[in-house]
């Protein structure tokens, strides 16, 4: 009898919100690990790394995959009908010395990195794993960082994935992470795949029973605040819109000056506490200057505070959301990427202008916009939006272009105005011969996102399965998949049975037995 899956609980996607991490264990026996270990190590030591093909070439690590503590913690966090991506990695580890902290590109291509649970990544280790082997690092708390926030590299806020043979740690895809020192010399695995959320919530996927967003009263490391940040992810994950939950929320006169004059201080810890305590009282607080001094804010130095003044703005009204779509015309790029990360939470009252945003003549100006306008619910239900992004799929800057596939993705993906779905497809379906190798794999992956209302798209994923690009190829077939309808099904099975890989056919034994 199969077993149900094993949902997150509240305080588990509590600490995922915040500290960007969990780390989990399956149950699988001694046995079925050391099996797995010696699967990997004559494959390894034979074959060299798989790859992409890890999966296919060590068959028993689906069941890892289909266990339940593993569909439920990826069903929490990114819905249910997320898909595995097609890259994988087995990392393997017997050096002393540390790797270097780094947040992973998106396979060796790189995109405006989501802060709402959109992707992630499990890190399973099949073997033992205790410090002294050297098992992954995170910094909890840093996923939504673009710079590193911590100064040495033997950090006292490092989590291991230290445990026993089955642990996994399941991570927002851009947390900080690293590799620690194997002091013992002997193989460790590290099994990496990732994951992406190809349906925006409409309600909680994971065993909910607050419906409001509760800090954690404890973090297994300290991290810096960011409140208005999380009550925004948890509000998206429950499927609720931010509409009416910014309103002001009080404060007298004295705690917002002296919120403002601490905003001013030279101790980052407190310019952060005081971007979110004002960011959180909300528009109550414009009258005092907050409005003008939180976008002063948003050109800090030190990201946490920046991050905090983009998502307080995006709670003070109509005066924050202008001084947001200000700031996304700033000179500075990182001040515009922060800007459009606030957009992105201010509600559906700057669809208008930030469709104006993407007819803008700067290039960052027009990938911030297109990025906030592609987390907007109402996004594919407006024709005016949808219109406005698949021009862009035109435009002669490929990060423009890259922009708008990802962001034509992500309003499919809340499919919610299917009277628009057809001009969406129709320019996706093109987008998948441009010249660029990414804007055509987004374009794979954007059309997964639209269901079986690509169907259309399906003579033109067809063509993308004979694309000189590993990742166009395996994004046109997650497309066919997650379209569904049977022309769409026919199509992914002739390419799937011309393209079986055996994985007993090796060098050593080419057909037989």
């Amino acid at each position: 009898m199969e077993k149900p899956m094993q949902l997150l609980n509240d305080d588990q996607m509590r600490q995922f919100i915040t500290e960007g991490y969990l780390l989990l264990k399956t149950d699988f026996s001694p046995q079925f690990h050391q099996s797995l270990l010696e699967r990997l190590s004559e494959v390894y030591r034979t074959e060299g790394n798989p790859g992409n093909n890890l999966l296919p070439r060590i068959r028993e690590l689906q069941k890892v995959f289909e266990h339940p503590v593993v569909t439920g913690a990826l069903t929490s966090v990114l819905g249910p009908g997320y898909m595995m991506h097609s890259h994988r990695h087995g990392h393997y580890n017997n050096s002393p010395k540390p790797g270097g902290w780094h947040k992973d590109s998106y396979w060796g291509y790189h995109k405006m990195r989501n802060h709402r649970p959109w992707w992630a990544m499990i890190m399973y280790f099949p073997q033992d794993t205790p410090v002294e082997l050297g098992p992954t690092g995170v910094m909890p708390g840093t996923q939504n960082y673009d710079t590193r926030t911590f100064a040495a590299d033997d950090s006292d806020g490092e989590v291991t994935a230290a445990g026993q043979a089955g642990t996994f740690v399941l991570i927002h895809y851009d947390i900080w992470h690293r590799s620690t020192s194997n002091l013992l010399g002997k193989e460790r695995f590290m099994l990496k795949f990732e994951f992406m959320r190809t349906q925006a919530p409409a309600e909680p996927s994971w065993d909910n029973r607050e419906a409001l967003w509760i800090t954690p009263s404890s973090f297994s490391t300290p991290v810096y605040r960011h409140e208005a940040m999380w009550t925004d992810a948890w509000n998206w994950l429950s499927g609720r819109s931010d509409d009416g939950l910014t309103a002001a929320s009080g404060g007298t006169a004295e705690e917002i000056a002296g919120l403002l004059e601490e905003l001013r201080s030279e101790e980052a810890e407190r310019r952060v506490d005081a971007a979110d305590r004002l960011g959180m009282l909300g528009a109550a607080t414009a009258s005092y200057g907050a409005v003008a001094a939180m976008e002063r804010a948003l050109e800090d130095s030190f990201e946490p505070v920046a991050l905090n003044a983009a998502y307080g703005l995006a709670r003070m009204g109509e005066e924050g959301s202008e001084a947001l779509l200000r700031a996304l015309k700033h000179g500075s790029v990182p001040v515009s990427r922060k800007a459009g990360y606030g957009l992105s939470a201010a509600g559906h009252g700057v669809v208008r202008e930030l469709t104006e945003a993407v007819g803008s003549e700067r290039e960052e100006t027009i990938v911030h916009a297109a990025f906030a306008l592609g987390e907007q619910p109402c996004a594919a239900s407006s024709a005016d939006v949808v219109s406005a992004l698949a021009g862009l799929l035109s435009h002669a800057s490929v990060k423009v272009r890259q922009a708008a596939v990802d962001a034509l993705g992500s309003a499919g993906a809340y499919r919610s105005g299917y009277e628009s779905g057809s001009e969406s497809v129709e320019a996706l379906a093109h987008a998948l011969q441009d010249d660029d190798t990414q804007v055509r794999f987004m374009a794979g992956l954007s059309l997964a996102k639209w269901g079986e209302q690509a169907e259309d798209a399906v003579p033109s994923l067809v063509e993308a399965l004979d694309d000189d690009n590993r990742y166009v190829r395996a994004h046109a077939a997650d497309a066919l998949y997650y379209i569904g309808t049977a022309k769409a099904q026919d199509a992914l099975l002739r390419f799937l049975r011309v393209s079986r890989w055996c994985p007993t056919t090796t060098p050593a034994s080419t057909f037989y037995p």
